[in-house]
């Protein structure tokens, strides 16, 4: 026996527009609880697939996401602070904004070739963990400072 079935949408629902065609093979006899079970729509199980390489996102949007991601982590931090102080007493704020923008620039600059740099010699789930790690570790010398100082 055969089944005539339309292709499954990835969320796992069926989609058919009429009910499984049954054909039958010459040697082929269904009780009416095969049958039943024949009818049940299938599952489409995600978790056990193979991963896939990510698709190439477009330049829009990986812009849009670093600038906002940039420009909500730099709100209220060290270095707009100092901007802030160094613009009120200098008097030039345009310089100021030339000076610092140049500094984020370079910044952000040496972070792409380091980050490209590794990225060529490492796979992504070792920078991952390298970063948490990282970061974990930064927060636990924090708080000993804060607390145990």
């Amino acid at each position: 026996m055969k089944l005539d079935y339309a292709p499954l949408s990835l969320t796992g629902n069926y989609q058919s527009e009429s009910k499984p065609e049954l054909k039958d093979d010459i040697d082929s006899n269904l009780t009416l609880e095969e049958a039943a079970d024949l009818n049940e729509q299938p599952s489409l199980d995600l978790s056990s697939t193979t991963e896939r390489p990510q698709k190439q996102q477009s330049a829009a949007v990986v812009f849009v996401t670093t600038f906002c991601t940039i420009f909500l982590a730099e709100i209220g931090d060290k270095t707009q602070l100092s901007t802030l102080l160094m613009s009120a007493e200098s008097h030039s704020p345009w310089v100021v904004f030339l000076g610092s923008a140049a500094a984020l620039v370079t910044t952000s600059f040496l972070g792409v070739v380091l980050g490209n740099w590794i990225a060529s010699r490492l796979s992504p789930k070792i920078v991952e963990k390298a970063a948490g790690t990282v970061l974990l570790l930064i927060s636990v010398l924090l708080f000993c400072d804060v607390f145990l100082g």
